[in-house]
């Protein structure tokens, strides 16, 4: 009897089209999301993950052919041990014919992968072994197979050192091929290099420093277990945005003085090529270092489809140039703003300043003459320093 259990979940039938199966995803997803429907956290991980099988056609495959209990007994490719926990080991699918909550065995170890590799009868001759005929080294006989050789060295009469050396027929290694028996492929060695070309799949939502871990694709030695070859995403600054809090987005925007009283409209090309178009109304007025967000628009979560993170977006205002309008036209600007404030002249002691340009690279700018003026003040006062008195 077919497993039906991923699509009843989902609520299509067996043959539904990779749209169907979108669709009908995305509405479930709205409906259980947990912050839409706190109590409702199992049924959206079920929801995702028949999601995540059904819409790579791989995995669909597979599933139709074997099943859930098949998926979990036969570690078919494709379905890793994260995924199968979300099934059998937290709960989830209980009420599906006791698939549920360790009910079965996990496997201590995958099944190996099997992929087609051309050799030529000099590569299968050796088998790591050394010897071009497959059979084992033997064992040294200088050294007793153990790589050392024990010597004597007199100190006197009566007196003697013993002296451990590496052993010089074996090199240390206990064992000894004989040439004539040595493999043409790896000289004797037992190795030999080998390039391997590894494809990463980099998914949607991944972080920085994130690991992908090839399980036992390291280097191989004779009677050692390979260790695995990890890849560590390094992520390079982009031109346009930056990216915060995993799934969240910022940006920066200049507009002009015009577009932050007036309203603007500007395109903002995204990571994945849209063109979003970002519409602002006029007599919303953007300030400066203002900070405003388009819902949605960050970056993929991972492991969630269809969820994103925010785009952030900081308004810098340019401001135009000095004397960018006559006078009269100033004066008809003036009288459509704001007015200003009132301005009450004080009495007594009062004297007229002038506001001029700063610049922080003219050091006179800090602090004037004053320097020089400490200085001279010094040498009117003080005079020539004390003298020492010599005895």
């Amino acid at each position: 009897m077919a497993d039906n259990k991923l699509y009843d979940i989902l609520g299509v039938n067996r043959n539904a089209t990779e749209n169907e199966i979108k669709k009908q995803y995305r509405k479930l997803a709205k409906e259980f999301h947990p912050d839409k429907n706190p109590d409702a956290g199992d049924k959206f991980k079920e929801i995702s993950y028949a999601y995540e099988v059904l819409s790579d056609p791989k995995k669909r495959s597979q599933y139709d052919r074997v099943g859930l209990k098949g998926m979990q007994e036969g570690g078919h490719e494709g379905f890793g041990d994260d995924l199968l926990s979300h099934l059998f080991g937290g709960g989830l699918f209980g009420g599906f014919g006791g698939f549920g909550g360790g009910g079965m065995r996990r496997r201590q170890r995958g099944e190996d992968t099997i992929h087609p590799l051309k050799v030529t009868l000099e590569d299968i001759s050796c088998t790591g072994t050394g010897s071009k005929n497959g059979q084992p080294a033997e064992k040294c006989r200088s050294c007793n197979g153990c790589g050392l050789k024990v010597t004597y060295r007199s100190l006197g009469p009566g007196m003697a050192q013993q002296v451990q050396s590496c052993c010089t027929d074996c090199r240390g290694d206990g064992e000894v091929i004989k040439e004539k028996d040595r493999c043409p492929t790896c000289k004797g060695k037992k190795v030999c290099n080998e390039t391997k070309i590894l494809e990463v799949h980099v998914d949607k939502g991944m972080k920085d420093n994130q690991k992908i871990i090839f399980r036992g694709e390291g280097d191989q030695q004779p009677n050692v277990e390979p260790g695995d070859v990890v890849i560590v995403l390094q992520q390079k600054p982009h031109e346009r945005f930056e990216r915060s809090d995993i799934c969240n987005l910022h940006m920066t925007h200049k507009i002009s003085l015009t577009e932050a009283l007036c309203g603007f409209s500007l395109v903002v090309k995204h990571l994945d090529s849209r063109d979003l178009i970002i519409t602002h109304p006029a007599g919303q007025v953007i300030k400066p270092g203002e900070i405003k967000v388009v819902n949605g628009e960050g970056m993929p979560v991972y492991k969630s489809p269809f969820e994103k993170g925010n785009l952030y977006i900081t308004f810098s205002i340019v401001f135009p140039e000095n004397h960018f309008a006559p006078e009269p036209q100033l004066k008809q600007l003036e009288s459509i703003l704001p007015p200003r404030p009132g301005f009450d002249m004080p009495t007594g002691d009062v004297e007229e300043v002038e506001l001029t340009e700063y610049d922080p690279n003219d050091r006179s700018s800090h602090s004037g003459h004053r320097g020089e003026a400490y200085a001279s003040d010094e040498e009117e006062h003080h005079g020539p320093g004390m003298q020492c008195v010599h005895q």
